[in-house]
């Protein structure tokens, strides 16, 4: 099985599929600052909120929960990938072995256990594992919201204080949260943010990851 091909398959389908489904959205958020038709005659209002204003809400949420639903996308792509080169090589794991590797997740667990089986060392590889780790960090916090009050989704504080930048936000909240006393009011926590440049970012440090891993897996193989 060309194990590589198929991951490359799913990466090339979540590319696909976020800009096809981001575009009405774009368009939608575009056409309102641009006052383009059909928002280009708002109805009376002594209201002191822009026109369209929920239309717009609505197009940068649904962006928002689009990124998100990508990175759900990616995270088990990669760890099936994983999966699948365990199977393939027949990848044994002593008594309690894989429970303690993957405690930090399964990519720490599957580096600890690879880096082992191929003799390599993941000090050699291209990728950025920080961002490649925050992919599940991310997909975890979208999988299992604290509210039901609104589409947004925070990082929790264990993430940010296992990582201390986190990748995964919005401008806005990345300058807010570099001041120090930001960071020690404990009832705020940035949002998950993914925006295209940082969904395509991810895939490609995901896919620099596998490149690197494939070579190594076919010579064991």
């Amino acid at each position: 099985m060309d194990v590589l091909f198929f991951f490359k398959e799913r990466t090339r389908f979540i590319r696909q599929f976020y800009d096809s489904a981001a575009a009405p959205f774009t368009q939608t958020m575009k056409a309102i600052e641009d006052q383009e038709p059909p928002f280009d005659n708002p109805p009376y209002s002594e209201d002191a909120e822009p026109p369209y204003l929920t239309e717009w809400i609505e197009a940068s949420e649904a962006l928002e929960v689009l990124g998100r639903t990508c990175l759900s996308m990616l995270s088990p792509s990669l760890q099936l990938y994983f999966i699948t080169w365990e199977q393939q090589l027949g990848v044994r794991w002593e008594e309690g072995a894989r429970r303690k590797a993957f405690k930090k997740g399964f990519l720490e667990g599957y580096m600890i256990r690879f880096e082992d089986v191929l003799g390599i060392s993941r000090d050699d590889c291209p990728a950025n594992l920080g961002i490649i780790e925050q992919v599940t960090l991310a997909r975890n916090r979208d999988q299992h919201p604290d509210e039901i009050t609104t589409m947004r989704v925070k990082h929790s504080k264990s993430d940010r204080e296992r990582h201390g930048t986190l990748f995964f936000m919005s401008e806005h909240d990345r300058a807010m949260f570099s001041d120090p006393e930001m960071t020690r009011i404990s009832f705020l926590d940035p949002a998950v943010h993914v925006s295209r440049d940082q969904l395509m970012a991810a895939i490609e440090e995901s896919e620099k990851l596998t490149d690197w891993l494939e070579e190594h897996m076919l010579t064991k193989r």
